[in-house]
């Protein structure tokens, strides 16, 4: 018999932590609570992007349950009184449907930023195994910011803060080249496909976006700047209520800038993809498309995230099946299987995205032994989505299976593809990506 003893904050995957949130608020004690729901998704989803440091009453008050800009936590303490009877319904969820979960959602008295553990299983004797841990992979999972329009982009750009504006090149693991050992624990199933990404000696070259955006101007900014902005009403940008400058200023000026940001997805993915790629021991290199030139694109192995990178578009100047246009992805070899052309789809009543489509594109680079992979999402979502699918095994494995189907002797996966996935969006977060396509390219 397995018993749970303690939590402890071992690290947790993002999957796993948005996965068991779903099956929080999707239990009996929040499905018909909609407010005490969307408390737990807004705060969790403030945790999930690194901005928990700025919860607190007046913010949540504001954001869930729609107090005016005046809103007085010392008059109404409807967050306080809420937060509490959330405590009661997570203790209650995990002493009866939840109580065989291995990841456990807390919020400690105090606080209002969700706590995502790992519950440790031990076994009472070593001639009985430990019970087995669930599956994190579920089809939606709620995050980030999508936007519908532009001042949702405006807002999406200026809240992503999270460090990943590379304005010089940063290496990921200083180890010696010359000491790693690469893939002898890689199974089959991801071995296929990053075998040319970890040859010794090699340091993959990870480039993210930098498109142009319309920042929020500020005090600091010189009048030069504020002067080539534009102006926005306060009451044309209500989703901005919460910020420093919102009670001080008639208006908000954007600026122009081609430096500073990169979207959050895409942020993610380069993590989910530096992570692997240094738990096998490669020193992995990351750049803004801005500061890359062709030379270093064509030095060795190359990845290209998202759709915004100005290099993305320049792998499409020949499309070999699927390609870019109009903000659709357009199917160039379309058969009986496939369709000739894949849309974002969005809730019809919150106009939020709810699929997203990114292509996976291996290619040989400058030398036949080097690589360029492009990940490319129509949204920041589905980029992040095909991140982590081509660093989940189980994914991969599925990849390959329809590869070999289409390779000449039905065995060997080819060198060279392209991969269309479906990325499900729930509450801003992408979910598990589920395979649409895949073409061999010569």
């Amino acid at each position: 018999m397995a018993v749970r003893n303690s939590l402890e904050s071992d690290s947790l995957t993002l999957y796993e932590k948005r996965s068991e949130l779903k099956r929080v608020i999707e239990s009996k004690y929040f499905a018909k609570a909609p407010k005490r729901r969307r408390f737990l998704e807004f705060t969790s989803g403030q945790v999930f992007v690194g901005e928990e440091g700025k919860l607190n009453e007046y913010l949540i008050g504001v954001e869930v349950y729609e107090r005016g800009t005046d809103f007085d936590p010392q008059q109404d303490p409807i967050v306080r009184v809420q937060a509490h009877e959330i405590r009661r319904l997570l203790k209650s969820y995990y002493e009866e449907e939840g109580k065989d979960s291995l990841v456990r959602v807390e919020l400690h008295p105090g606080q209002y930023a969700p706590i995502f553990r790992r519950v440790k299983v031990e076994a009472e004797s070593p001639a009985v195994s430990p019970v087995q841990g669930e599956s994190a992979a579920d089809n939606f999972t709620p995050l980030k910011s999508q936007w519908q329009n532009a001042v949702m982009v405006l807002l999406g750009l200026v809240c992503i803060g999270l460090g990943f504006s590379f304005v010089r090149e940063r290496d990921f693991a200083r180890q010696s080249v010359e000491s790693r050992t690469l893939t002898a624990t890689l199974p089959e199933s991801e071995e296929w496909f990053w075998r040319p990404f970890l040859t010794a000696g090699s340091q993959p070259l990870i480039v993210v976006p930098t498109p142009p955006v319309l920042r929020l101007g500020t005090d600091g900014d010189s009048p030069q700047t504020l002067q080539g902005g534009y102006s926005i009403p306060k009451n044309k940008v209500p989703q901005f209520r919460d910020t420093f400058h919102f009670s001080e200023l008639k208006n908000f000026t954007f600026v122009p800038t081609t430096t500073d940001f990169t979207g959050i997805g895409d942020a993610l993915g380069l993590v989910d993809i530096a992570r692997f790629l240094t738990s096998q021991g490669m020193v992995v290199r990351a750049k803004t498309s801005r500061l890359t030139d062709y030379k270093e694109i064509q030095g060795g192995n190359t990845i290209i995230l998202g759709g915004g990178n100005a290099w993305s578009n320049r792998v499409f100047a020949k499309p070999p099946g699927f390609y870019v246009g109009a903000g659709v992805f357009k199917n160039n070899a379309s058969g009986p299987t496939d369709a000739s052309e894949y849309a974002p789809r969005f809730d019809p009543v919150t106009n939020r995205l709810t699929l997203d489509y990114a292509l996976i594109l291996m290619e040989p680079n400058h030398t036949k032994q080097d690589r360029l992979l492009l990940l490319y999402g129509l949204y920041t979502q589905g980029t992040e989505g095909a991140a982590e699918y081509v660093t989940n095994a189980e994914r991969l494995a599925e990849l390959r299976k329809a590869l070999v189907a289409l390779a000449p002797d039905k065995k060997t996966p080819p060198s060279y593809f392209e991969a269309l996935i479906s990325v499900p969006v729930e509450n801003y977060v992408p979910g598990a990506a589920s395979l649409v396509a895949a073409k061999i390219t010569p």
